[in-house]
């Protein structure tokens, strides 16, 4: 009976209490142009989102390995999981895409507006795949497209913090 429980049991209380636990408001940057943000403070603040995922998989992994599993610790982790992933997409839409991205007729303008929207894009579907799994490949390409979008928004030749 415990094994069923742990086969059949354990997804379906996950389910219930992300979905209970996700039941929140969500506050992100105002969208009155206040410029009171450091955009680099954003980036840094996506890579500390991507750790903390990925610290969050890792306990994942390690207390549902376990013989006796700690039910309560594993469904804080997974909600942990599932509210960094969410703040980074926040940060990626909300703040840069919706905020930063500047509409322009200018063709080169376009052109480096299409590359940073496809880049946050992929941070968007990367954050979204980590709360579906505890793959951890999914934060090397969230590393990769966080860094990919430094370089883009900022340029080359300025200091990156991430």
């Amino acid at each position: 009976m415990k094994k069923l429980f742990r086969i059949i049991g354990l997804p379906l209380l996950l389910v219930l209490f992300m979905f209970m636990g996700n039941i929140q408001k969500s506050y992100a940057h105002c969208e009155i142009p206040c410029g009171i943000y450091a955009d680099s403070l954003r980036v840094v603040l996506m890579s500390e989102h991507i750790t903390t995922i990925e610290k969050s998989m890792k306990k994942i992994t390690e207390l549902s390995s376990a013989d006796n599993i700690d039910y309560n610790q594993l469904v804080r982790w997974v909600s942990n999981k599932e509210e960094h992933a969410k703040k980074l997409q926040d940060i990626a839409t909300q703040y840069f895409m919706f905020q930063r991205v500047k509409l322009s007729d200018d063709p080169e303008q376009i052109k480096k507006n299409q590359k940073i929207l496809t880049v946050l894009h992929e941070i968007c579907v990367y954050a979204m795949k980590t709360k579906q799994t505890t793959d951890l490949n999914y934060i090397s390409k969230l590393k990769e497209s966080v860094h990919n979008f430094s370089h883009l928004y900022f340029g080359a030749t300025k200091h990156h913090h991430h």
